[in-house]
């Protein structure tokens, strides 16, 4: 125990006191400069705006050098403890406050790890100096609140000729009082590369152009500010067109409409509709992760047919690929993880959970249905492979984290040890959630005292969680929900899995649409896509609620939403940029390239070269003809999907998955074994090109459309018949065509 923890309250008071008594400036509590300091609402705002209860500094859970301070201010009582009474109070020195060791160093005039905070006689410094000079009063319960903070202006449209935009902070407090608090807050932009935002609350731009926002922090509430920066002056006759979307519009039409009419706020230019060679490949890639052969490339660019493009989209959702790859893809987000359970009699249960998401998406279950079966699942992996979800969805941590960011987009994590710094979550709210997971029940099923394999899910009797501050016994409720029924019949998961799915609910909606809007264009409208929260708002707020309302009035139909999304303008817009939207990386005014995920990239390989890869794992092979998309979990060994990205689905977050360049990923190209083996096979497509009669510009095009659906330019031609015919060995000539390739930019992303 610390010296300080045997000294009373009392008696550190006391000897503050006694210290100020014989001191010129007077005894304590006599401050004739105005009204009362109170420390929550006036005393913590000025610690969080200097930095010191952050989590970098004093706010982190273990503190900094012996002081430590709750994060952002979030418990007063426990600060107002730690500055008066920690270390015999030797931070404070009540007669003449500037000698106290806690203004000493906020001011740079000892040293201070922190480096300078603050200047004297500012307005941070003379609330601490009036403080103590009041006699440092702690937290009372008749001390006003903050009920709510104002920013002024919420919004703002940019003049082409604007550079600064300065914002007033106003605290409404419980007394009634409004206090002007804009040189106390602390700001925060989420596009520093649009816009700034000083420590004086002045926003300033930046070389892009954009939307973006400023969160606004004052003690234990937060505001926002969201400014617009546009690319040219506001198509003025398009907005007036856009200004309202007829009450009978809906679908594609309405979604049209409302990205154009961001367009048109930004000054923002389309980029053209891209080909039709370029959409098959697009969508293809985009729905069923497959590239499309020459036959299907030639088919659809020579449809005559208006509606080709919906039929072709149609088709798609009725391949087995469409099931597969988006089994894969909710696989990953809900953990369906192999590593560590890689026994021939532990494998089976990944197996039968990836199958059963295949089949969900087969039959376009609802989204409503395919949760709450996930949410509600109990019995054994061989009767309900849902349950499997249970099985790496262990602890109070991941009932809460994967929960939230999988069906709710929301990442709650900081909550669990603190309130959460950008939104209302507190601890009483994670475990509040946790509550509802408390009795799920486990038996049978261990090969081992650590390794669960094939459990039986069921409803415990009893089974609670606590508050860890408090130690208070939490109900089961929902984020931002009323408490759930207590019974030993109810189950708590039932319950949530209602509120989640119910009408009045629209965030479940709100995710999957989010969701599969990044999935098609590249970008959520909430982006990232598990990151929703007040202080991240949409960067299309309307066109977010368009897309939820379709999804629920759809009945929450899967493929309906991707039928809309892939016929909408955006979607089939060029990936050029034009001078008109080349900075543009918000508002779909182009189609975003991006790099193939691991699996797509594998197969498209496999599939171009004609030679499938070969799966193994435990000393088992996977059937022939196996695709990456359709492995169970990523324990299976591959170099290759390593290397580009495959995620270890430890989280429910689609941040694991990883598309940025890399150095490995240049190398395994250059270098891969497994491709040089693919390229090398008798059957592949090499050797059946230096084999066949056809000439070589027939082949040189067969080949520019099997990687990129689109025929080779002249000059792309020239240059290789050229080297084709100037290399001795064809088959080998081949080959290092088709390797070339397949190392292009055009070829590793979809465009």
């Amino acid at each position: 125990m610390r010296m300080q923890n045997l000294i009373p309250r009392w008696l550190v008071h006391g000897m503050l006191l006694a210290t100020a008594l014989v001191l010129p400036r007077g005894v304590i509590g006599d401050d004739s400069t105005g009204d009362r300091i109170a420390f929550s609402t006036d005393v913590v705002p000025v610690l969080t705006r200097l930095g010191c209860n952050g989590g970098g500094c004093h706010g982190k859970s273990t503190g900094q050098n012996g002081f430590r301070l709750s994060l952002l201010g979030y418990e007063p009582d426990f600060d107002f403890e730690s500055l008066v009474g920690d270390d015999r109070g030797r931070r404070l020195f009540a007669g003449v406050p500037e000698r106290s060791l806690l203004l000493q160093k906020a001011v740079g005039s000892v040293p201070h790890g922190g480096g300078r905070r603050t200047e004297p006689g500012s307005e941070s410094y003379q609330i601490l100096q009036r403080w103590m000079l009041q006699g440092m009063p702690g937290p009372r319960p008749d001390d006003p609140t903050v009920v709510a903070l104002e920013v002024s202006p919420q919004r703002t449209l940019f003049g082409l000729d604007q550079v600064t935009q300065p914002l007033q902070v106003f605290a409404r407090l419980s007394d009634g009082r409004v206090q002007d608090v804009t040189r106390l807050a602390v700001y925060q932009s989420n596009e520093p590369e649009i816009a700034e935002v000083s420590e004086a609350g002045e926003v300033r731009r930046q070389g892009r152009s954009g939307q973006m926002a400023v969160m606004v922090r004052y003690g234990d509430h937060v505001s926002l500010f969201e400014g617009t920066i546009p690319f040219r002056a506001p198509d003025t006759p398009a907005l007036s067109r856009l200004a309202e979307t007829p009450d009978g519009e809906v679908g594609v039409a309405r979604m049209d409409r409302l990205v154009a009419r961001q367009w048109a706020r930004l000054g923002l230019e389309p980029s053209p509709a891209t080909s039709d060679a370029e959409f098959v490949r697009r969508v293809t890639l985009d729905i069923c992760g497959t590239l499309p052969t020459v036959a299907e490339v030639q088919a659809y660019v020579q449809d005559p047919s208006p509606d080709k493009k919906r039929q072709l989209i149609d088709q798609l959702l009725t391949r087995p690929e469409y099931a597969r790859y988006f089994g894969q893809k909710w696989a990953d987000i809900l953990q369906n993880r192999g590593r560590g359970y890689s026994t021939s009699r532990q494998r089976p249960g990944t197996a039968l959970f990836s199958a059963w998401i295949r089949d969900c998406f087969a039959r376009n279950l609802p989204y409503d249905q395919f949760v709450t079966s996930i949410l509600t699942a109990s019995g054994s992996q061989e009767t309900n492979p849902a349950t499997v979800w249970y099985r790496t969805v262990r602890t109070t941590e991941n009932y809460v984290e994967s929960f939230s960011q999988a069906f709710l987009g929301i990442r709650v994590q900081c909550a669990q040890c603190h309130h959460h710094p950008a939104e209302r979550w507190s601890q009483a709210d994670y475990y509040g959630l946790a509550a509802v997971f408390a009795r799920v029940g486990r038996k049978g099923g261990f090969a081992d005292a650590e390794v669960p394999t094939s459990e039986t899910i069921y409803l415990a009797d009893t089974g609670t969680v606590t508050h860890p501050r408090t130690g208070e016994v939490l109900a089961p409720r929902p984020l931002g929900g009323d408490v759930f029924p207590i019974s030993r019949y109810v189950d708590p998961r039932v319950s949530l899995a209602r509120w989640l799915t119910s009408p009045d609910n629209p965030q479940l909606a709100r995710t999957m649409a989010n969701r599969l809007w990044a999935h098609f264009l590249g970008r959520g409208v909430i982006h990232p896509v598990d990151d929703s929260r007040s202080t991240n708002p949409p960067s299309n707020p309307e066109l977010l609620d368009a897309l939820t309302r379709e999804f629920q009035q759809s009945g929450y139909d899967i493929q309906q939403l991707i039928r809309l999304i892939c016929q909408s303008r955006a979607y089939g817009l060029s990936s050029l940029p034009t001078d008109g939207n080349r900075g543009d990386l918000q508002s779909y005014a182009r189609f975003y390239p991006r790099r193939l995920s691991a699996e797509v990239l594998l197969d498209a390989i496999s599939q171009v070269v004609e030679v499938p890869t070969t799966f193994s794992a435990g000393g088992a092979s996977f059937p022939e003809g196996t695709r990456a998309i359709d492995l169970p979990d990523e324990a299976v060994p591959s170099h290759f999907l390593d290397v580009f990205g495959r995620p270890a689905r430890s989280s429910a977050c689609e941040c694991e998955r990883v598309d940025s360049p890399a150095l490995g990923q240049m190398l395994e190209l250059v270098s891969s074994a497994e491709i040089q083996e693919k390229l090398a096979n008798p059957k592949a497509l090499p050797q059946r090109l230096a084999a066949s009669p056809a000439s070589a510009s027939e082949q040189v095009r067969e080949l520019f459309v099997t990687l990129f659906a689109r025929s080779p330019t002249p000059e792309e031609l020239a240059t290789a018949s050229e080297f084709l015919a100037g290399t001795p060995d064809v088959s080998e000539a081949y080959r290092s065509l088709v390797w070339s390739l397949l190392a292009t930019n055009e070829f590793l992303f979809n465009h």
